[in-house]
């Protein structure tokens, strides 16, 4: 069976588009639905509550967070969810000083890997220079307040360093 011929196009101009030869959309309604699943699903209604959750594997003893249903080290189903403690360590962390699409900017982002019982979340550190950011430094979550949260990891604000 042959290919259908190719739909008939050709280059847009600047000039062109410019000049309103195409017209553009600005506003598109796309709706759909998505599904976070079992653990994660969960995991966004714990942080909506302001608990982060993971789920327990007994047989190897860690806990996983972001959570899953089952233990990539024992291959097998993890037992039962466990409330993590809002405070972490940074394992890894960059000092931004530009956007995602290289937009200069005047105070730095801080993502870092903030490692929560066993598994680390991407998030970001604030109320923090970025001169005194550390590999090992203890970092405690800086929660919305509860009223604002929708059940997304932007429910933490970001992570502050823990005071001594």
């Amino acid at each position: 069976m042959a290919a259908p011929p190719p739909f008939p196009t050709r280059g847009l101009r600047d000039a062109e588009f410019r000049e309103g030869v195409v017209t553009v959309a600005h506003s598109l309604r796309a709706e759909y639905d998505w599904d976070a699943g079992q653990a994660i699903g969960r995991y966004l209604d714990g942080l909506a509550e302001g608990r982060i959750l993971g789920r327990e594997c007994r047989q190897c003893g860690r806990v996983l967070v972001p959570p899953r249903m089952f233990c990539e080290r024992c291959f097998r189903p993890t037992d039962r969810w466990a409330d993590v403690p809002a405070t972490g360590v940074v394992t890894t962390f960059s000092i931004c000083w530009v956007t995602w699409d290289m937009r200069p900017l005047e105070v730095p982002e801080l993502p870092a890997v903030i490692e929560l019982a066993d598994g680390g979340i991407l998030h970001r550190l604030g109320e923090v220079d970025p001169a005194d950011v550390r590999i090992g430094m203890r970092v405690e979550a800086v929660w919305k307040p509860s009223a604002e949260r929708e059940g997304s990891i932007l429910d933490i604000r970001h992570w502050r360093p823990v005071p001594s």
